[in-house]
């Protein structure tokens, strides 16, 4: 059983992987955030340092998804390699943050790894607005993070919904993070667990 957790910055993934970690006893593999080392270089310098970001990112994603599926097991993901591919580094290019040179090279890839391996048997999407990621990355003070732009936020949002809209890989479960507050309040998280539950027990 894979489940993986798909969402904008800040949108609360890592939480809520901990939180149904903790709940179902499954193992919960993170982002590879604090010890991925372009990121700093990244948030000082996006043009120059897109390209290797995004490669680090599909490296560590592909070789995550590669052990999950070979060791079994339950599992939850903290953001899936489609995220990468399809939502930031297009958006990189469309900003002019990344050459069309590099995210053919990307694209390219990408597609060739995606065909190794498996969704995820359940994708959730936590869907925020821009205040809400806001507030929630100026909760968690990561210093490289204050450099971040609304409008990049904004133009990230965008490219979710796009490709939530078309995603037809699995079951997928949309919540609202502006309404469900699941890291403060049990009943939201309750919800969001009996909607986990009614997907499951539909796989098997």
């Amino acid at each position: 059983m894979h489940i993986a957790i798909a969402g904008n910055i800040g949108s609360g993934k890592t939480t809520l992987a901990g939180l149904l970690s903790k709940h179902y006893g499954w193992e919960a593999h993170y982002e590879d955030a604090e010890t991925n080392p372009y990121l700093n270089n990244f948030y000082e310098d996006m043009q120059r340092w897109s390209f290797n970001l995004q490669i680090y990112f599909l490296n560590s994603r592909f070789r995550q998804i590669v052990e999950l599926r070979k060791a079994g097991g339950k599992v939850i993901q903290d953001r899936t390699i489609y995220e990468d591919a399809y939502i930031f580094a297009p958006n990189l290019h469309a900003m002019g943050l990344m050459s069309t040179r590099d995210f053919e090279n990307y694209r390219s890839l990408f597609d060739l790894m995606s065909s190794f391996i498996e969704p995820p048997d359940v994708l959730i999407y936590l869907k925020a607005s821009v205040p809400t990621l806001v507030n929630q990355i100026q909760k968690r003070g990561r210093v490289y993070e204050n450099s971040i732009r609304l409008d990049y936020l904004k133009r990230l949002n965008e490219r979710y919904e796009e490709w939530i809209n078309n995603y037809d890989l699995g079951k997928m479960l949309i919540i609202n993070v502006d309404e469900n507050k699941f890291s403060e309040n049990k009943s939201d998280l309750g919800e969001i667990i009996q909607k986990i539950d009614a997907e499951i027990h539909g796989l098997f």
